[in-house]
């Protein structure tokens, strides 16, 4: 994976550090993408709760916020693959902070409009954007130091993502929410003009954060212009049509993507309902509160990033994805059929569980590729597709049981796949 052309002057022992030390001021910007996406990411389940409030949705229908943002993780995750393998993966990762960019100032002109589709459109192009990152950072912190620790470089990377999941909460509740909650019956008694302007008003909460996301990006993507960073195109004389095939035949990839699909599927289902979750076992705390529950859930997930990448220098792994799911699959049975805070509590434990399921499956996927690397980055990428799946699939359970605690037990199932993977992997 580290090829000599990476390896700055002073000899070979270089190499074998955790990461170069010509590269940390570049290593540091690579990190910082896995916060900003994770901002994003992240302030959807807050819209999938305020856009209920500002256009009038239901679950179900709000589900689709994420079936929009993690289709455009489908259909761009090739695309990105193919262009880093092109360009190389700082065009990668320029392409996808301007995608972002994009997409976060577009939600100015939504809010104008009420437009619910001008929404979605907005977020597929910001995920047009993440899905360039991701498949770009995922595959690039490896450049950054020795091959044996790859895992362990990415799952800290990731403890970043999880920094950056569990401020969002905050910062949506604080900017996003408006504090005013109104009931059914409230709603049904006002004119059309009283309508229309309480949503005209709830609808404007989402300009400022999405400003500060645009902003965000197009400071990190001068940063990163400009920085230091591996020369690391994996250039290749083998046709792309083998390569095809050869992480085809790759069985840790193939198994991962299988895993991942589930894996997202599941985190993005918790967190995107977690706030409608609460209000159902615990009516009597606020959004925002909600929200705030929400972010400490993260912080867990956080906590468990940074915790899981110091155990794996004692665990392998795939043992400790494997036991990780186990519990989650027990946690998520609980909050399914336990009500107040039981169940409420067991939901906020999960996330610490998934905390290294995201990258230890990425790292176990793609190992051993060599120069179909980026192919095979793509294809677990693409395999987030599972968080457009089960957001809308668990918004109808909780639609047709009349409460969203029995959706809970569709993660739960995702959890007995990535359990059965890991079980795979630690035999290999």
């Amino acid at each position: 994976m580290i090829d000599a052309r990476m390896v700055p002057p002073g000899g070979g022992n270089t190499e074998r550090r955790f990461i170069l030390p010509a590269y940390r001021w570049g290593f540091a910007l690579i990190v910082s993408l896995f916060f900003l996406w994770a901002l994003a990411n992240n302030f959807n389940d807050i819209l999938i709760r305020q856009f209920q409030k500002s256009l009038g949705l239901d679950r179900a229908q709000a589900g689709f916020i994420q079936f929009v943002f993690y289709i455009g993780y489908f259909v761009i995750a090739l695309p990105a693959g193919l262009l880093m393998r092109r360009l190389g993966y700082r065009a990668g990762v320029l392409t996808g902070l301007g995608l972002y960019a994009v997409g976060a100032l577009l939600f100015y002109p939504a809010s104008l409009m009420l437009s619910f589709g001008m929404f979605l459109f907005a977020l597929f192009v910001i995920a047009a954007g993440a899905a360039c990152l991701e498949t770009t950072a995922n595959a690039y912190v490896g450049f950054f130091g020795e091959e044996g620790t790859a895992v362990q470089r990415l799952n800290l990377a990731q403890a970043f993502n999880g920094l950056g999941a569990c401020v969002a909460p905050v910062i949506g509740g604080l900017l996003i929410f408006s504090g005013i909650e109104h009931s059914q019956e409230t709603l049904s008694a006002m004119s059309a003009a009283e309508l229309a302007a309480y949503r005209a008003s709830e609808a404007s909460t989402v300009q400022l954060p999405y400003l500060l996301l645009a902003i965000a990006a197009t400071v990190v993507a001068v940063a990163v212009a400009l920085a230091r960073m591996p020369d690391a195109r994996e250039a290749s004389d083998v046709p792309l049509s083998v390569q095809f095939k050869q992480i085809a035949r790759h069985r840790p990839l193939t198994g991962a993507v299988v895993a991942q699909f589930f894996y997202v599927g599941a985190q993005v289902g918790i967190w995107s309902y977690f706030i409608d979750f609460v209000k159902d076992v615990t009516p009597w705390v606020s959004e925002r509160q909600a929200a705030y529950l929400l972010s400490a859930s993260l912080v867990l997930f956080m906590i468990g990033r940074f915790s899981g990448t110091a155990v794996m220098h004692r665990v392998r792994p795939a043992a400790l994805l494997g036991l990780y799911a186990v519990i989650n699959i027990l946690l998520c049975a609980v909050a399914a059929l336990a009500s107040g805070w039981v169940a409420l509590g067991a939901l906020i434990l999960v996330s610490f569980f998934m905390s290294i399921m995201f990258p230890t499956i990425f790292a176990l996927g793609v190992e051993g590729l060599g120069s179909a690397r980026p192919l095979g980055s793509s294809c677990i990428i693409m395999a987030i597709i599972g968080g457009a799946i089960f957001p809308p699939l668990m918004g109808l359970v909780a639609v047709e049981a009349g409460e969203l605690p029995p959706a809970m037990l569709l993660p739960a199932a995702c959890f007995i796949i990535i359990a059965g993977y890991a079980r795979r992997a630690a035999r290999s």
